[in-house]
C-alpha cells in the first residue's frame, strides 16, 4: 500500500499537485489564524495609504516551520563537497552536471569552476565557466582534462531521457567511463548517487546499490573515503565500507552515496 500510495504522491507532483503540502495547510483549524491576523493587520492599517492591500496571497505553511532546512542528499552532499575541494586546492576542477543554485554556487564563491550540463544555462555569473555537452560521448579536447572533477547527483540520469537526453540503458557507464578519461593519474574524483535496494525509477533516476558502485569503480579508481546521507536526510561523513554496511546499503532505500575517488 506505501509503495503504491508513494507512486500516486509522485505521480500528481509531476504534474504540479503537491499532495503533502495541501494536507499541511489544511491539516487543522490552526489556519484560522489567517483571517484573524488579516483583520488585525488591516485594523492597524486604519486610513493609511501608503501601501494597499492587493490581491491576497496565503502562505498556510511556513508559520510553524523552523527557520530553514539543513537536511537532506543536496543540502549535505553540496556543502561537504565543496568544502573538500576548497582543501584539495585542485589546479583545474570541472563540474559535470551537478546543482547550479547550491553546490556550483558554493564552489563559485571562492574559485572558478567550470560546469558541463545538456541543458543550456543562460548566467554570466563570476568564477563559473559553461560548457553544453552530452558526456555520454566524450568530446576529444576533454582527455586528459583536469586534476579534480566532480558529479553530484546527476550520473543517475544520464540516458533515461529525463532531460533531453538520448535514451541510452547504459549511458551511467558512458559517464563514468568518460569521466576516467577526462581525469588526469592522481587527480580527484567526487561523486555521488542515490544508493538503496538497486533499481530504475523510470525516467526520474536509477537507485545504485553499494556493492555494485564498488565493483565499478574500484577498477580505475581507489575510494579515498565515503560518507552518505540517510533515509531520513541525515549526514554520516567518512563512515567504514564494512560488508554487511555494503550489504545493507547502510540501511538506506533512498539515501545518497557520496564517494571521494582518486584515479589509479
Amino acid at each position: 500500500m506505501k509503495s503504491i500510495l508513494r507512486k500516486v504522491y509522485w505521480t500528481l507532483v509531476f504534474y504540479g499537485f503537491d499532495a503533502r503540502k495541501f494536507l499541511k495547510a489544511n491539516r487543522n483549524k490552526k489556519n484560522d489564524w489567517f483571517n484573524t491576523d488579516l483583520e488585525e493587520f488591516k485594523k492597524q492599517k486604519g486610513t493609511d495609504s501608503t501601501f494597499s492591500i492587493a490581491s491576497l496571497y496565503p502562505i498556510l505553511t511556513d508559520k510553524y516551520d523552523q527557520g530553514g532546512i539543513m537536511t537532506g542528499h543536496y543540502f549535505h552532499q553540496d556543502l561537504y563537497v565543496a568544502r573538500l575541494i576548497n582543501l584539495a586546492l585542485p589546479i583545474k576542477h570541472l563540474d559535470i552536471g551537478s546543482r547550479t543554485d547550491g553546490f556550483i554556487a558554493h564552489v563559485a564563491s571562492y574559485r572558478e569552476i567550470e560546469l558541463i550540463d545538456i541543458r543550456d544555462i543562460n548566467s554570466n555569473v563570476k568564477n563559473i565557466i559553461f560548457r553544453k555537452a552530452n558526456l555520454m560521448e566524450l568530446p576529444p579536447d576533454l582527455v586528459n582534462y583536469c586534476d579534480s572533477i566532480s558529479s553530484l547527483h546527476a550520473i543517475e540520469h544520464f540516458g533515461l531521457g529525463r532531460y533531453n537526453d538520448p535514451i541510452d540503458y547504459w549511458g551511467y557507464l558512458k559517464a563514468i567511463d568518460n569521466i576516467t578519461k577526462i581525469l588526469k593519474d592522481g587527480g580527484c574524483f567526487y561523486f555521488s548517487v542515490p544508493i538503496g535496494p538497486q533499481r530504475i525509477e523510470f525516467n526520474a533516476h536509477r537507485v545504485f546499490s553499494v556493492c555494485y558502485l564498488i565493483s565499478i569503480l574500484s577498477k580505475n579508481f581507489d575510494i579515498k573515503s565515503f560518507s552518505y546521507v540517510n533515509d531520513n536526510g541525515d549526514f554520516f561523513e567518512n563512515v567504514e565500507l564494512t560488508k554487511d554496511n555494503v550489504t545493507s546499503n547502510f540501511g538506506c532505500r533512498n539515501g545518497c552515496g557520496i564517494f571521494t575517488l582518486i584515479k589509479k
